[in-house]
Order: structure tokens, then C-alpha cells, then sequence
């Protein structure tokens, strides 16, 4: 059971702090409901797409522009955990932002609605916004500036008033954390000049696991309900309270960008060799065995971006290359095993806050940016095909598709 405290009290490299705490704010008005949407024949994905100056969301199927959002500075798309909303993170913190597009289930059916998109008036604070993680039905933010992390249940943005609990890292660094489904907290350990490992701890701070062997720990990726988080000499699992060390083939091979699959023991990761590039273009990436804690490099015939990498829904792994394709991995046998040519080729900017191609997986389709034609390619995974272009009015950053 999670102990909630008025009075922030230290417990080891955790802080525990009150819930519902000045991080949240609560809406004043209610969500969209039933009553005041419309009813429609089935799931209308929708895409949430920044640009300088603003977001948009995209009817995902038409491009219509449903919300223009004009908001100043640098801002990141997270994912919420609901399939409905999107967490903006900009200066001061992360906004919901309502899609429009949802669906009940029902059984053996589910009933799918529409609305008007809008940004909510649930936010949370953050003096630095970070990694949010969606998982086993809670949403974890962390704060880089502060330590502070963020937990809720995504399922009560549907009503607009989820019940947030707080804690803090005992030092702030650029950091993740995620609960797992015993309401116990996994997070990275760092400062200001490194970071280096990760702890398992009970809501009430106790520490149940912990490892200080994945120097420059980033990211995360789960494989059913297995962890992985990446270091820059391999990978560690996290299983239960197990936890593993994957050393990587070389001294320095860092992995600090995962994509994982909820029903695949894989997880795909980038990997750099360089520690003094200041920006490495990568040729190869990692596929992680979770079952017997194996890591194998794929050969690429192109280089790619932190942003290009993606599953399909049969687990197979995606990687969006500089030269334009998206390159199909068969996990099992680690190998290219397809490319669907769909962008113009391209080189990644030094600036990794600058526009580039992405890849955006929304069940069996992929979206493509291309920022230099301010275009959205739509692929087909099951036929591998580009089977539409959207022309929209901005130049995309960062895209977050929602499956409506």
C-alpha cells in the first residue's frame, strides 16, 4: 500500500512526499464525455504534432488541422497511457492535451466517440520535464531539475482529475522512473555529473534491489514484464527483483534508446561506440534477448536518429534510416529482413532538438515525418507500403500518435 505524508520524509536515495501536492493542478472544467461527443463507427486515430510555435492535432486519417495550439519555447510529446491524450512538456512543465478520439470497451465490442481536441487543465510542474513512462496502468514523470517524480493512473483523464502520488530522488539528474504493479518504484540513481545505476524501493523508500554497474544509465523498455534500462557498456533487467547485467560486445557500446513490445521478449536498442563524438551517426543497433539476457548487433545499411526506432504489432523491430527507408528487423533471426523506401535521404542535425524524419507507430501503421516537404507518410506494416501522404502546415518536431 502506498503511505501518502503530508511532510516530506527521507527515506534512503527516495523521498516520499504528499499526494495530490501543488504538482497537480485541477481542472475546472469537466472532460468530454459521452453526452457531449459524437458516436462513430470505429477507432479514429488521431496525431499530435509540434512545430515551432505551437501543436497541432491531425485527424490522422485526413490531415484536417482539429487544434492549433500556439505555445512558445521547445516542446516534447509524451505518451499518457490511455490511447487518448498526450502529455506536452514545454517550460514550467507538462499539460494534458484531450485528442478528441476514444474508445470504450465492452466485452466483445467497444463503443468509439469523437470530440473537439483541447488542452486540459491538468498539468504537472517541473522545473525540468523529463522521461514520463506509461505501465501497468501508471504514468511515471520525472523531473531532471528537481528529482521529483509524478505517478498517476491514466485511465482518470477520461474525467480530467487523476490523484497524483509524489516522490523525489535524493539527487536530480536526467532520470527516469516507473512503478511497477505492486506499487513498488524503479528508478535511475545520479547527480548533476553522472549517472550510474538503479534502484528498486517499496513506496515506503525501502530498498528491495539495486545495481551501480550501468554507468550514463537512459532509457527504458519493457518486454512483458521485464525492465530494461541502458548503460553505455550494455543493458540491465530487471525482472521481479532480479536484476541482470548484459555487458555490450564492446568496452564502450552504448544503449540509450529502447523500444520494447509488451508480448515480445525483444528489445530493441541503439548503439553508439564512440564515447567523444559529438554527434555519432550509428550503423548498427541492438536486439536484446530478455529470456536468456543475450545482446546482438544488426548491421544497417544507413544511419539513423534517437527518433527512428519502432516495433510492429508482431514484435518485429523498425528502424527509420538516413537513407530514407524504413529497415523491417526480424528479431529471431536479428537481421534486416525488409526496407520501405518512403522518405528522401537525410542527414541528422548536430542540434538534437532540430526537426528530422521520425517514426511514430500506431498499431499496424507507421507515420513518417518528413520536415523538409512538411509531409506524413503513412506505411502500411502488414502490405509494407506507403499508402497515403498528409501535407500539413508546419514543419514537424515531434509527433505522438493515438490509436482513438
Amino acid at each position: 500500500m502506498l503511505i501518502r505524508s503530508a511532510v516530506p520524509v527521507v527515506l534512503g536515495a527516495l523521498v516520499l512526499a504528499a499526494c495530490g501536492s501543488e504538482q497537480s493542478a485541477r481542472p475546472t472544467s469537466p472532460a468530454p464525455s459521452p453526452a457531449t461527443a459524437t458516436e462513430v463507427d470505429g477507432p479514429r486515430p488521431r496525431l499530435a504534432m509540434t512545430y515551432d510555435g505551437g501543436v497541432l492535432v491531425l485527424d490522422a486519417e485526413t490531415g484536417k488541422v482539429l487544434l492549433n495550439e500556439e505555445r512558445e519555447g521547445f516542446l516534447r510529446l509524451n505518451p499518457a497511457g490511455d490511447e487518448r491524450h498526450v502529455l506536452v512538456s514545454g517550460a514550467g512543465g507538462l499539460t494534458a492535451l484531450d485528442t478528441g478520439a476514444w474508445t470504450e470497451e465492452h466485452g466483445d465490442h467497444g463503443h468509439s466517440w469523437t470530440a473537439e481536441p483541447r488542452l486540459t487543465d491538468f498539468t504537472i510542474a517541473a522545473e525540468e520535464p523529463g522521461h514520463v513512462v506509461p505501465h501497468h496502468g501508471r504514468t511515471t514523470v520525472f523531473d531532471d531539475g528537481t528529482g521529483q517524480i509524478t505517478a498517476f493512473d491514466p485511465a482518470d483523464l477520461a474525467d480530467g482529475t487523476p490523484e497524483v502520488e509524489t516522490f523525489r530522488a535524493e539527487q536530480a539528474h536526467h532520470g527516469v522512473a516507473v512503478q511497477d504493479g505492486h506499487g513498488n518504484l524503479l528508478m535511475t540513481v545520479g547527480d548533476d555529473e553522472s549517472r550510474f545505476g538503479i534502484r528498486l524501493v517499496t513506496a515506503a523508500g525501502s530498498e528491495l534491489a539495486a545495481s551501480d554497474q550501468c554507468p550514463g544509465v537512459h532509457g527504458e523498455a519493457f518486454a512483458g514484464e521485464v525492465a530494461l534500462f541502458g548503460c553505455e557498456d550494455g543493458v540491465l533487467l530487471v525482472e521481479g527483483r532480479e536484476i541482470t547485467k548484459i555487458d555490450a560486445p564492446d568496452a564502450y557500446g552504448r544503449i540509450g534508446n529502447q523500444a520494447g513490445h509488451e508480448s515480445s521478449p525483444y528489445v530493441l536498442g541503439d548503439y553508439k561506440v564512440d564515447p567523444d563524438a559529438e554527434l555519432e551517426r550509428p550503423t548498427r543497433v541492438a536486439v536484446i534477448d530478455t529470456r536468456d539476457a543475450s545482446l546482438r548487433l544488426v548491421d544497417l545499411p544507413a544511419s539513423y536518429s534517437f527518433r527512428s526506432l519502432g516495433r510492429t504489432p508482431d514484435g518485429d523491430a523498425l528502424v527509420l534510416g538516413t537513407d530514407g527507408a524504413l529497415h523491417v528487423i526480424d528479431v529471431d533471426a536479428a537481421r534486416v529482413s525488409a526496407s520501405v523506401p518512403v522518405t528522401a535521404a537525410w542527414q541528422e542535425p548536430t542540434d538534437w532538438q532540430q526537426p528530422r524524419p521520425l517514426l511514430e507507430v500506431v498499431g499496424a501503421t507507421a507515420y513518417v515525418t518528413e520536415p523538409a516537404t512538411k509531409q506524413v507518410h503513412v506505411v502500411d506494416l502488414a502490405t509494407r507500403t506507403v499508402v497515403d501522404t498528409l501535407d500539413v502546415p508546419q514543419v514537424p518536431v515531434e509527433l505522438r500518435g493515438v490509436a482513438g
